[in-house]
C-alpha cells in the first residue's frame, strides 16, 4: 500500500512539473537574446521620455503658475487667507488642493519609478537573468499605470466641469479596461516568475 501510495504522488508531482514547464515553454520568448536587446533599447527611451515629461509637469504644472507683477516687484501676498499663490507657485494648487496633491503623488510615482527602470538599466544587472527582467517589467507597469492616472488628475482639473461630466463616464469605463489590461499583463509576468522559481529551485 505505501509503495502505491508513493508511485502515485511521484506521477502527481510529475504531473505538476510537466504542466509547469508545458507553460514555462508557453510564455518563453522563442528569440531570447533579440528580445532582450530590443527590450532594452525600448525601456531605455521610453522611460526616458516618461521622466522627461513628469519632470516638465512638476515644474510647469497644469493651469501654469501666476507669473509676477507687472511692475517687475515679486513677493508673496501679506494676507495669507486670501489663498493667492507667491508668484512662480501653481494656480490650481490654491483652486483644487485635494485634487492637486493627487497629481502629484501620482507624478511623483511616476518620476521615481521611470528613473528606477533607467538605473535598472545602466546599472550592468543581467537581463537574461528571469527575476530583473520581471523587475523591468513591473517597473513599466507601474511607471504606465501612474502616467494615466497623472493624465486623468490633471485633465479633470483644467477640464470646466460641465464638460467634465459629461466625459467623465467615458473616462471611467477607459480606467477599468485599463485596470483589467495591466491585471492581465501582471499574471503573466507572475506566473512566469512563479514557473521559473519552481524550476530553478528543483
Amino acid at each position: 500500500m505505501n509503495v502505491e501510495s508513493e508511485r502515485k504522488d511521484e506521477q502527481e508531482v510529475k504531473g505538476w512539473r510537466k504542466a509547469l514547464k508545458s507553460v514555462g515553454n508557453w510564455l518563453a520568448h522563442k528569440d531570447k537574446d533579440e528580445w532582450l536587446k530590443d527590450m532594452r533599447g525600448v525601456l531605455s527611451l521610453v522611460s526616458t521620455v516618461i521622466a522627461t515629461m513628469t519632470f516638465q509637469s512638476a515644474l510647469n504644472p497644469p493651469g501654469g503658475v501666476r507669473p509676477g507683477n507687472e511692475s517687475g516687484v515679486v513677493q508673496c501676498p501679506e494676507n495669507s487667507a486670501d489663498n493667492n499663490p507667491c508668484p512662480g507657485e501653481s494656480i490650481l494648487a490654491v483652486l483644487y488642493p485635494d485634487e492637486y496633491k493627487i497629481f502629484l503623488i501620482w507624478n511623483t510615482t511616476c518620476f521615481i519609478s521611470s528613473l528606477a527602470v533607467c538605473l535598472l538599466l545602466v546599472s550592468g544587472f543581467p537581463l537574461n537573468h528571469r527575476f530583473f527582467t520581471w523587475l523591468l517589467s513591473i517597473g513599466m507597469c507601474i511607471t504606465i499605470s501612474s502616467l494615466t492616472l497623472t493624465y486623468m488628475t490633471g485633465a479633470g482639473m483644467v477640464t470646466p466641469d460641465p464638460l467634465w461630466n459629461t466625459t467623465n463616464s467615458m473616462f471611467n469605463k477607459v480606467i477599468y479596461i485599463w485596470i483589467s489590461l495591466l491585471g492581465l499583463v501582471a499574471f503573466v509576468l507572475c506566473l512566469r516568475l512563479i514557473v521559473w522559481i519552481v524550476f530553478a529551485c528543483r
